[in-house]
């Protein structure tokens, strides 16, 4: 994950790009493991922990409609907080998580370990879904992990 997370960040100063982060599932982890590398501030603008649909809705312009209808663990929810934290910090590439870590949280339909990951810039939004299969600590280690790699995707 350290070489991957190197790799991002030099990649991202390389093209001068900058980069902001929307999470739900892992509470901060994400935006941790990224500027826990010496020179991540040339590059990660910030961040935004958002569990409550409020907070997505009035901090990263998520449309309460969309959370109603897909519900905050969706793709469509994911592509969103992508897209706002990317317009609210002003940077070229918001990267966003959103997911059920458990124990608690889970429906029939959306299971613990069920997390979306979304990386969006100025052309593209980028969406994957995941079903891990630990408990809260390795699910969220496992969407941090995805949302680097997923980045990774889109810059390459």
């Amino acid at each position: 994950m350290l070489v991957v997370v190197q790799d991002v960040l030099r990649s991202l100063a390389q093209r001068n790009l900058t980069l902001a982060v929307a999470e739900g599932d892992t509470g901060g982890l994400l935006l941790e493991r990224l500027t826990a590398e010496p020179g991540s501030s040339a590059v990660v603008l910030g961040g935004v922990v958002a569990y409550a649909d409020t907070l997505k809705s009035h901090l990263l312009d998520v449309s309460p409609d969309l959370l109603r209808q897909h519900g905050a663990v969706s793709a469509a929810a994911a592509r969103a907080m992508a897209a706002g934290v990317r317009r609210l910090a002003g940077a070229d590439i918001g990267l966003a998580t959103t997911g059920i870590a458990g124990p608690r949280g889970a429906t029939p339909a959306k299971p613990v370990g069920l997390a979306y990951v979304a990386a969006a810039n100025a052309e593209t939004v980028l969406v994957r879904e995941h079903r891990w299969q630990g408990d809260r600590h390795a699910n969220r280690q496992s969407s941090a992990a995805a949302a680097v790699a997923l980045l990774r995707e889109l810059l390459q």
